[in-house]
C-alpha cells in the first residue's frame, strides 16, 4: 500500500511538472475542441432545416426506422448504408494523421530584386492560405506525441495559380535517391508479421543506406518532439530556382520560422502527455486559433547566386545535408498566420491535395532528382486517393482556371462548358502566355552517390552546441539500438564512430548503462513475481 501511495505522489508531481511546462509560456487556453457541439447549438438555437435525402427530397420521420417495415423498400436505409460502405477515401501512405487550418500570407519586405512571383511582391499584400499539419509515421488514430517528423503542407491561393510548399520540421530530408522513398517508408513503418514498429528493421536499413542516418539522428535531438505544431520551424527542403523580372536567377532555400518560439518536450513529458491525450497536437492547434492565439511564422529565404552555387565546396542540392554557415545570405519575405479553423475536417483537411510541383511564375522550382520524382508521384497519389479531378475540389481549386482537361470522375465544375476541347485551335479557346523573364537555359544537377558522413559530424559538433545535448542524442540512439541483434549493433556503432568518434563512444557507453539498468529491473521484477506467487500459494493453502 505504501508503494502504491508513493507511486501516486510521484505521478502527481510528474504530471504537475508537465502541465506547467506545457503552458508556462502562455495562459492555459480552454479546451474549445471538446465544446464544439454545444457551441454549434448556441449558434443555432433551432434545427438548421428539414432533413432530406441526398436528392433533396424531404425525409418523412417514418422513413427513419426500419423495424416492422418492408426493409428493402426503405430507400433511406439503403442510401445511408451504401454510403457508409464507401465514405472512406484511401488513407495517406505517410502523414496519415493531421489537422488543418486556414489563414493568410502577408508580404512584409521587398524581395522584387530576387523574384517576380506576384505572391511575394507588394508590401502588405495578403494571400489566402490553407495548411495541413501532420506527423510522418503515425497512421489515423495514432499518437501525436512521438519522436517523429512533423510537417506542414501549405497551399497558397495566389493570383497566378496554386503555390504549394511541402515542409518538414527538420531542415534535411531522409534520402537523396528517390528510389528509396518506398523502401525507406517500409523500413520505418510496421513489421509485416508482428504489426509493430521494429528497431531491427530501422537500423538494418540505416546502416545499409547511411544517407538515411542523418535525418534520423536529427529526430533524436531535442527538436524531435516539439511542443505542438505551433512551436517549431518548417522547411520546404529543396533548393528552388527563382527569377526576377529581368530574368536574373537565384537559388534559395525557404524557411518558415516560428514567431511563438521553439518549445520541445522531453521523453518523460511526451510519455505522460501522450498517455493523457494522443491528439495533443491537433487539440492545441484547434484551441489556440479559437483563443485568437494565432500560430504564425516568418518566411525567410537563404540565397545563393548563380555564380556562388558553382563555387561552394559541397553539393548545395543534396537534401540530406545543410548549407554551411557563412556561404549564403538570408532575407525576410513575410509572415504566415493561421487564423481560422476548418469548418469540416474531411472537407477541408483530408480532401486537401498537395504537390511540390504546384508553382507560379517567378519560381521555376528545384532541379534535384528527388524533386523530379516527386513532381510525378505526388499528383499520381492524389489521382488515386481523390480522383483525376481532385483539383476541382473546392479546397484545392485555384482562384482562376481555364484548362483543356475534361470529363472524368466528378467534380467537374462547369467542365469548360462549350469551349473547344482541344489545343491548339482556331476558335478562341484559352491560349498560353509567354513569360519573357523566365530563364531560357536549364541547369542540370549531377549528384554523387558516395557515402558522406561529414554532415553528421557537422551536426554533432556544430548544431548540438553543448555536451548535455550530445548526451541526450546518444541516450535516445542507444534506446533505439537496445533491442537489435549484436551483429547489427556492431555495424551501427561502427558507422556512428566513423561519423564522429565521440558519438560512437557515447552511444556505446549509454547502451552499457541502459542494459545494466534493464538487467537490474528485470531481476527485481522476477523477484517480485516469485514473491507474489509464494503469497498466492500460501493463501490457497
Amino acid at each position: 500500500m505504501r508503494l502504491f501511495v508513493a507511486y501516486l505522489v510521484c505521478l502527481s508531481i510528474l504530471v504537475e511538472h508537465v502541465t506547467c511546462y506545457r503552458y508556462c509560456n502562455e495562459t492555459p487556453p480552454p479546451d474549445v475542441a471538446s465544446q464544439q457541439l454545444p457551441e454549434f447549438r448556441l449558434r443555432h438555437p433551432n434545427p438548421i432545416g428539414v432533413l432530406t435525402k441526398v436528392t433533396g427530397e424531404p425525409l418523412d420521420i417514418r422513413d427513419t426506422v426500419t423495424l416492422n417495415t418492408e426493409i428493402f423498400d426503405n430507400r433511406n436505409h439503403f442510401r445511408l448504408s451504401s454510403h457508409l460502405d464507401r465514405e472512406r477515401i484511401p488513407e495517406r501512405v505517410v502523414h496519415s494523421k493531421g489537422g488543418g487550418a486556414f489563414g493568410y500570407f502577408e508580404v512584409t519586405h521587398d524581395v522584387s530584386r530576387y523574384t517576380k512571383a506576384d505572391v511575394f511582391n507588394g508590401i502588405g499584400k495578403r494571400t489566402p492560405v490553407m495548411a495541413r499539419f501532420s506527423t510522418n509515421r503515425q497512421k489515423l488514430g495514432g499518437n501525436d506525441v512521438t519522436r517523429d517528423v512533423r510537417a506542414i503542407a501549405l497551399k497558397m491561393y495566389t493570383r497566378e495559380g496554386i503555390l504549394d510548399f511541402i515542409t518538414f520540421h527538420i531542415p534535411i530530408f531522409f534520402y537523396r535517391d528517390p528510389i528509396n522513398f518506398s523502401l525507406n517508408g517500409r523500413a520505418f513503418r510496421r513489421n509485416p508479421r508482428t504489426g509493430l514498429f521494429d528497431s531491427m528493421m530501422r537500423w538494418d536499413f540505416m546502416t545499409l543506406r547511411p544517407e538515411v542516418l542523418f535525418s534520423n539522428l536529427f529526430i533524436m535531438q531535442d527538436l524531435g518532439i516539439p511542443d505542438g505544431y505551433r512551436k517549431t520551424d518548417y522547411f520546404p527542403l529543396h533548393v528552388y530556382e527563382i527569377y526576377n523580372k529581368h530574368g536574373e536567377r537565384f537559388f534559395v532555400k525557404f524557411n518558415f520560422r516560428t514567431e511563438i518560439g521553439l518549445f520541445n518536450l522531453t521523453n518523460s513529458q511526451a510519455m505522460v502527455i501522450g498517455a493523457e491525450d494522443p491528439d495533443y497536437f491537433n487539440r492545441d492547434l484547434y484551441n489556440s486559433i479559437a483563443a485568437k492565439n494565432y500560430p504564425s511564422w516568418r518566411l525567410e529565404m537563404d540565397i545563393l547566386t548563380k555564380e556562388q552555387i558553382t563555387q561552394v565546396d559541397f553539393d548545395p542540392f543534396d537534401m540530406t545535408r545543410l548549407w554551411r554557415r557563412g556561404t549564403y545570405r538570408t532575407v525576410t519575405i513575410g509572415r504566415l498566420v493561421m487564423n481560422r479553423r476548418v469548418d469540416n475536417h474531411f472537407k477541408d483537411t483530408e480532401q486537401g491535395a498537395f504537390s511540390p510541383d504546384n508553382l507560379v511564375p517567378g519560381i521555376v522550382g528545384p532541379h534535384d532528382v528527388v524533386f523530379r520524382s516527386r513532381r510525378l508521384f505526388y499528383p499520381d497519389t492524389q489521382n488515386y486517393r481523390l480522383g483525376v479531378n481532385h483539383a476541382n475540389i473546392p479546397v484545392n481549386s485555384p482562384l482562376y482556371v481555364k484548362t483543356y482537361s475534361r470529363d472524368g470522375v466528378p467534380p467537374v465544375l462547369d467542365n469548360m462548358r462549350d469551349a473547344p476541347n482541344y489545343q491548339p485551335n482556331s476558335f478562341n479557346g484559352p491560349m498560353p502566355f509567354v513569360d519573357e523573364a523566365r530563364p531560357k537555359d536549364l541547369p542540370f544537377v549531377i549528384h554523387s552517390n558516395a557515402i558522406d558522413l561529414q554532415p553528421i559530424a557537422e551536426f554533432y559538433n556544430e548544431i548540438l552546441e553543448d555536451d548535455a545535448h550530445r548526451q541526450r542524442v546518444a541516450d535516445n540512439v542507444a534506446e533505439s539500438l537496445e533491442p537489435v541483434s549484436p551483429a547489427l549493433e556492431k555495424r551501427a556503432l561502427r558507422l556512428l564512430s566513423l561519423a564522429d568518434v565521440d558519438l560512437g563512444r557515447r552511444v556505446r557507453n549509454a547502451l552499457k548503462v541502459l542494459r545494466k539498468v534493464s538487467s537490474e529491473e528485470r531481476r527485481e521484477q522476477y523477484t517480485q513475481c516469485f514473491a507474489n506467487a509464494g503469497r498466492h500459494h500460501n493463501h490457497r493453502h
